[in-house]
């Protein structure tokens, strides 16, 4: 069996700096894939360069890019020094919390570009040479909250239901030839975001998980992984890795 099944790939992971990001592109580059990770902060992805070729020392290449892609300039800047891509996850995403009464368009726009439409252009922009090569896969990290929603949360919950309506429409047009896509929908994972929560929160969310425990970035990281490195006959799934929250 070969233990870095990934090798020869080349993988684009956005929002990859901290939380499920960093996990994800921590899986690929120890499966053998070459890295593209793109994040707003630098700083940040060069500390997550570090650590992962300190944990895995490897001649294979991490590349990094600091982009807003909310921002279509900067993104259009980006892809225009793209390589051929193999795997794509498209993970960055963002929240912008309110009532719908009280939510302001860019509040609504913000959410919509970061987690949404930077999706559609990235994925426009690798799927010609995913096609010319017969071989690719494309992971959009969606979301609980776009299964079954939740007060205060339209726009997030809409961007992230949009992601899988995204993949199960792409998937058809493409899988004949040899791209699969998938949604991965996590649920209360513990990342930055939930540290935020009390404790008395917290506990209002465990009630409704069957497993009793707040889900790690790594549980996230293997189901993309086995879809990168070992769906070849899976493609326009949604994978719900939330511990039995949404059943």
């Amino acid at each position: 069996m070969n233990d870095k099944p990934l090798k020869g790939k080349v993988a684009l992971v956005t929002g990859a700096s901290r939380g499920i990001g960093k996990a994800i592109a921590k899986g690929l580059y120890n499966n053998g894939a070459d890295l593209i990770c793109v994040s707003r902060s630098l700083d940040a992805l060069e500390v997550m360069k570090s650590e992962i070729k300190d944990e895995f020392p490897s001649e294979q290449k991490i590349d990094i890019h600091s982009v807003d892609i909310a921002k279509s300039s900067e993104i259009d800047d980006f892809l225009t020094e793209l390589p051929s891509i193999d795997i794509l996850v498209n993970n960055a995403g963002i929240t912008r919390d309110s009532l719908l009464m009280r939510a302001t368009e860019e509040d609504w726009n913000n959410v919509i570009n970061t987690n949404l439409t930077a999706s559609f252009k990235i994925t426009k922009a690798v799927i010609r040479a995913m096609m010319k090569n017969k071989w690719g896969r494309i992971i959009n990290i969606s979301s609980v909250v776009g299964l079954m929603g939740n007060p205060g949360q339209t726009n997030y919950a809409a961007s992230k239901a949009g992601l899988i309506g995204f993949s199960k429409s792409l998937a058809k047009e493409v899988g004949s030839r040899g791209i699969t896509v998938n949604a991965v929908a996590p649920g209360y994972i513990e990342t930055d975001m939930t540290e935020k929560l009390t404790d008395e929160q917290k506990e209002a969310v465990l009630k409704n998980v069957p497993i009793k425990r707040l889900g790690t970035v790594e549980d996230i990281a293997e189901m993309v992984l086995f879809l990168a490195s070992q769906g070849d006959y899976i493609t326009g799934q949604v994978f719900s890795v939330d511990g039995g929250m949404y059943i």
